[in-house]
């Protein structure tokens, strides 16, 4: 649809914030449509060493604006990984989770007890919700997981919001953000992230916490910015609840390597990067069976 707009204009303009998400053929795809003449140059170019050239190429049609580029007023945001050490049960529950294979599972670590109260990821999200409260802040708790939502919603009660998800509509989306904008410190509002990861101001909170990693770093960084955006007056804080020895800490060390490779390049081109930046199906499968074999190796030495 776009394409057949395209061929009967004068002037054509793409903005987006996520040129490439996944992988390069992304990016050339939309440059396809833009300037066919230099998509055509770019096939064979989506690897790293090609980087260069890849940039040069795309010259002429691709201009990269940064956030700080251009909301040089934003405050200060703080990053922090909290890292949590399994219970005897999580890691039962854990352990079972990732020999049989069950990956949604895996990544739900210690959110799936029976009891939230016995968390570990759980106890640590309230000691930072209280910390928030006390610096009269609010807050916005993110997970991929509806059933980790609904469970924190038990847990916080009164002390949050209704919580964003899918199924809620446009026009109820707003009433629970006005709600939000109108309650006290300390309020929180729960969110699936890929609800309520995008297309949402929500300045009023300046603590976001996430619940688990996500496998594409846009999700996070889309969802961190619902705060951390234009008119934002104080610091934000970004907490992400991980678990030491669990995927969770597998996917941030896969993810970091990722991103590293990508900033190589990105001040200058968000394409040029060698491989898609999510963790795909059969590169979490690859991560589970490390897991089994760390978690056999461990049971034959005990």
């Amino acid at each position: 649809r776009v394409k057949n707009l395209a061929e009967h204009t004068d002037r054509l303009l793409f903005l987006t914030g996520t040129a490439l998400e996944n992988r390069v053929d992304e990016m050339i795809s939309l440059i396809s449509i833009l300037r066919p003449d230099i998509a055509s140059q770019l096939h064979g170019m989506a690897s790293l060493s090609s980087a260069p050239q890849f940039r040069e190429a795309i010259a002429p049609v691709y201009y990269r604006r940064k956030q700080e580029d251009v909301l040089r007023e934003l405050p200060e945001k703080t990053e922090s990984e909290e890292w949590c050490t399994l219970s005897a049960e999580e890691e039962t529950i854990y352990e079972q989770a990732v020999l049989a294979k069950q990956y949604n599972e895996t990544r739900r670590v210690s959110w799936n007890v029976e009891d939230l109260r016995t968390s570990s990821k759980a106890k640590r999200m309230l000691e930072l919700i209280d910390e928030a409260t006390a610096e009269n802040r609010k807050i916005i708790v993110f997970s991929f997981f509806l059933d980790t939502i609904r469970k924190v919603s038990m847990l916080l009660g009164s002390r949050c919001t209704e919580p964003i998800n899918g199924s809620v509509s446009p026009h109820r989306r707003q009433e629970i953000l006005d709600n939000f904008e109108r309650a006290p410190a300390g309020t929180v509002l729960l969110a699936q992230i890929q609800a309520g990861g995008t297309g949402l101001n929500i300045q009023a909170a300046s603590v976001v916490i996430l619940c688990e990693p996500q496998l594409k770093p846009s999700i996070e960084n889309q969802a961190i910015a619902r705060a951390y955006r234009m008119n934002q007056t104080r610091n934000v804080l970004v907490y992400r609840l991980l678990c030491k020895d669990t995927v969770d800490e597998k996917i941030t060390n896969l993810l970091a390597e990722k991103q590293k490779a990508f900033d190589a390049f990105a001040d200058k081109s968000v394409a040029a990067a060698k491989e898609n930046l999510e963790v795909d199906s059969k590169t979490f499968g690859n991560l589970i069976q490390e897991e089994i074999d760390r978690i056999n190796a461990k049971k034959n030495h005990q």
